[in-house]
């Protein structure tokens, strides 16, 4: 169904093309319309099928995993690197960041509107905002390790170590809610 709805979607955007330029100074409204009718009913086509696949349930749970495994990951490695100290070297960090994090941000960004469905629009917006702020300031270490500034690369990870712990925290007390919510379900 996906690739019919793209199929609709490019075919119109075909058609659309060589209509307006079939005559330069004027459009063929009449054959404009239904064409671009096409691409509407595509674009809605795609966006039924794709909002079926985010909701399905074998997905939701999977993700929700991805979710929970990459925060525990990204908190541990910063923990890691938190307890080197000044073991660290400056210009180190950032290959340390890109060995340590590049995947587990990645895997986390990719799953991220499963929370939406499964604790809410509220929910995901604070873990996401814990989220994007320790992001920024991974990126910043990363920055300020090229730079060679120490004292930056130090303060920072500490600010994102502080921003993932309440992601991690948020993160998991929604899931204890969530597993209470389906036991509650289940029991009664």
């Amino acid at each position: 169904m996906k690739i019919i709805a793209l199929i609709l979607i490019a075919a119109s955007f075909l058609a659309g093309s060589f209509l307006s330029v079939v005559d330069p100074r004027l459009v063929d409204w009449n054959y404009m319309i239904p064409v671009l009718a096409v691409g509407v009913a595509g674009l809605g086509l795609f966006r039924s099928v794709k909002k079926k696949e985010t909701r399905a349930g074998h997905r939701l749970a999977g993700n929700i995993e991805i979710l929970q495994t990459s925060l525990s990951r990204i908190l541990a490695n910063l923990e890691l690197l938190n307890a080197r100290g000044n073991d660290l070297p400056v210009y180190q960090a950032r290959f340390e960041i890109d060995r340590l994090f590049r995947e587990d941000l990645n895997n986390f960004a990719e799953a991220r509107e499963s929370m939406i469905h499964v604790f809410g629009i509220q929910n995901y917006a604070d873990v996401m905002s814990n989220f994007a702020a320790g992001e920024r300031y991974i990126n910043r270490v990363w920055s300020a390790s090229t730079d060679g500034y120490i004292d930056e690369v130090r303060n920072y990870l500490n600010r994102a170590m502080n921003q993932f712990t309440e992601g991690n925290r948020h993160f998991a007390e929604l899931m204890a809610e969530h597993s209470e919510a389906i036991n509650t379900h289940q029991g009664a």
